[in-house]
């Protein structure tokens, strides 16, 4: 049992290595548009790599465990580990999008359009972490408030398509760029998706329930409570 445990606890580590290089990846992607930095959009997508080996690590590390027939509990952390791999591999996979974007655009004169994809980056990453400490600490408070914070993230969004959309209409020769920046703001968009998927994977690792598509945030849950105690 001692040993299960502690082979528990280095696939927990390992998830949360390849945690802390998605994030470092999105970071510098972003970076590397704000900061017009051709070499840094290189070396993200250079670096997907790293995050995709993470994910085959993660994954036989889980399937071994798996063979040793675990209790219920741990059987369901072992089936969240793997699901929150996926989600991360994932999110390198849109900080590579955001690299490529960012490559093109250090090659080209910046939008005098203000957009604000430092603002969305911010949110979207900081979904990531609120998610990932849910994981952590074995939190569904948090992981549950989290959930409907993905509202303001695809309004976000669509303020940004709808601005860049205008410049495009108003100066055609910014096109490209607008285009390119779209795609960022959607990359974005979805690496908050992903968080949104690891919260609610925390819920399932520590109530044995899945909310994936009731939308049960932390509200109806509270509702929830209300109506049972009326």
């Amino acid at each position: 049992m001692v040993h299960l445990e502690q082979e528990l606890s280095a696939l927990k580590d390992r998830l949360l290595t390849m945690a802390s290089h998605a994030e470092a990846a999105v970071k510098q992607a972003i970076d590397a548009i704000a900061n017009r930095d051709y070499d840094l959009a290189m070396r993200v997508r250079a670096g997907d790599a790293v995050i995709d080996r993470f994910e085959v690590e993660v994954d036989e590390m889980a399937i071994r465990l798996l063979a040793k027939a675990p209790l219920a509990g741990d059987l369901r952390f072992i089936a969240v580990t793997m699901k929150i791999s996926q989600n991360l591999e994932r999110v390198g996979d849109e900080a590579t999008k955001i690299a490529k974007r960012a490559r093109d655009l250090s090659q080209e004169p910046p939008l005098k359009l203000v957009v604000v994809i430092p603002q969305l980056a911010d949110l979207a990453l900081k979904m990531l972490r609120i998610a990932l400490d849910a994981f952590v600490n074995r939190d569904t408070g948090a992981a549950r408030a989290l959930i409907p914070q993905d509202k303001q993230v695809d309004a976000l969004n669509k303020e940004i398509h709808r601005q860049l959309a205008t410049q495009m209409i108003e100066d055609p020769a910014t096109i490209a760029r607008s285009l390119n920046l779209m795609v960022v703001a959607k990359s974005l968009e979805r690496i908050a998706d992903h968080a949104k998927n690891v919260a609610e994977e925390v819920v399932y690792l520590c109530e044995a329930e899945d909310i994936r598509h009731s939308g049960k945030s932390q509200a109806a849950l509270v509702s929830d409570q209300g109506n049972l105690a009326s």
